[in-house]
């Protein structure tokens, strides 16, 4: 094998595969380093094993669900979106299917056929693999990098490397932070990784009791509270734990909470869930009213069973102050008036969330200051790319952070290429 190569990509995920990909069929000669013994397995188990591709949402709702810098990805995306990232996958054979909420998946329902199709495609543009092989760090000349040298011992030198190893979350697929010393090294600032996309802990009785534990909630309305200042409001499902709150709406809003524990450790934060967010509280009221005279003999606890699960009916009473058995023809106004507040906001005290580890991303990273939007290069060290999860910008799961890995990967790779061949003339 040979030692010296145009472009040099570290980091066989999803950003790294899209990153030689790219720069080989841009003319470079180009080799994929990968510390394991496997490519693309963080994608292998990504959207639940089926690979959620993309999300098909016009460009600013894209920009809206990347809480983390999504103003960064402007240009990225621009150049390399939803559209292209679709196409791509289309011109190798991946057959694809768009579900609810905009997401893409492959019409297999199987994330080992984009990842099959991404490593034939490496092979088939003539992309140099080596596997089992972890980076010790880069080798920069005169502010220019020069290649890289292995934990082995050995040094391949390159024109220009592409740096992605991925953030810190899920280190079982070998994202452990690898790149920020080496990163760090050449001056670039590394905002501390800290946990997104993850559920939240609470030490909210019916939590630390297991009240609620194991029971779904659909279509509901969260608003996270600091101080009763709302930080953002998120709806869809959400489900109970014996640590917190988790699902689809609790990874949503945990970037709110690390961001906001970040600032001030001590902050007071408040999950305040609506119940019945398609009614008003005028109309929940009334639906009361309704019941005392109609059904007057009927207990409170039978009428409300009828739209929440028993165990919930239960705590929302006890957290009304009423009892249980009461007849709803002696729930009093003020009692009704009361019990709908409770329905409309539901408050559980949020004190953190599960750690790195368990995140599905990982916020923070390489400082997007030091980096040109335009081209993913370092503006620290010329012929030095960022791609993916290692770079400080974060999306919400539904397609949207593998949006980002691919549009930087594309980008990047494009950019090392051209650099690799006229160092002197292009954008770095």
């Amino acid at each position: 094998m040979s030692t010296r190569y145009d472009v040099i990509v570290i980091g066989g995920g999803p950003s790294g595969l899209m990153a030689a990909i790219t720069a080989q069929n841009a003319g470079a000669k180009t080799l994929l380093v990968e510390k394991g013994h496997k490519l693309g397995r963080k994608l292998a188990i990504s959207g639940g094993g089926r690979c959620n591709v993309t999300n098909a949402k016009p460009l600013d709702e894209l920009i809206k669900n990347i809480p983390g810098n999504g103003r960064f990805m402007y240009s990225a995306l621009s150049q390399f979106g939803n559209r292209e990232i679709i196409q791509f996958f289309e011109n190798l054979g991946i057959a694809l299917k768009e579900e609810d909420r905009g997401r893409v998946f492959p019409r297999s329902n199987k994330a080992s056929t984009v990842v099959k199709a991404l490593i034939d495609q490496l092979l088939t543009a003539g992309v140099e693999i080596l596997q089992d092989s972890p980076v010790k760090g880069l080798r920069v000349q005169d502010g220019r990098i020069d290649g890289i040298e292995l934990v082995s011992g050995s040094v391949l030198l390159a024109k220009a490397v592409v740096v992605a190893t991925g953030g810190a979350s899920v280190p079982a697929t070998g994202s452990t932070g690898d790149a920020y010393p080496w990163a760090r090294a050449l001056g670039h600032h590394i905002v501390d990784p800290y946990p997104t996309e993850v559920p939240l802990t609470s030490n909210a009785t019916i939590i630390t009791q297991r009240r609620l534990q194991g029971l779904s909630l659909q279509n509901v309305t969260v608003r996270l509270t600091d101080h009763r200042k709302t930080l953002t409001t998120e709806s869809g499902d959400l489900l109970f734990s014996h640590f917190g709150l988790t699902g689809p709406v609790a990874l949503r809003l945990s970037h709110y909470v690390s961001t906001a524990l970040r600032h001030n450790p001590h902050t007071a934060l408040t999950a305040w869930i609506d119940l019945a967010p398609h009614k008003l509280a005028n109309s929940l009221m009334t639906a009361f009213y309704q019941a005392r005279n109609q059904v007057p003999k009927r207990q409170v606890k039978t009428i409300m069973n009828q739209s929440w699960p028993e165990r919930l009916t239960e705590v929302l009473l006890e957290s009304a102050e009423i009892s249980s058995s009461l007849p709803v023809a002696q729930l009093s106004n003020a009692q009704i008036h009361t019990l709908v507040q409770t329905i409309k906001n539901f408050p559980i005290t949020i004190t953190g969330t599960l750690p790195l580890e368990k995140a599905t991303v990982t916020g923070g990273g390489v400082s997007i200051k030091d980096i040109d939007p335009r081209t993913m290069a370092s503006k620290r060290c010329r012929g030095l790319y960022f791609a993916g999860e290692v770079i400080d910008v974060h999306a919400h799961t539904g397609g949207y952070n593998i949006t980002v890995a691919f549009s930087t990967g594309y980008v990047a790779g494009q950019h090392a290429a051209l650099f690799a061949h006229s160092p002197d003339t292009v954008l770095s």
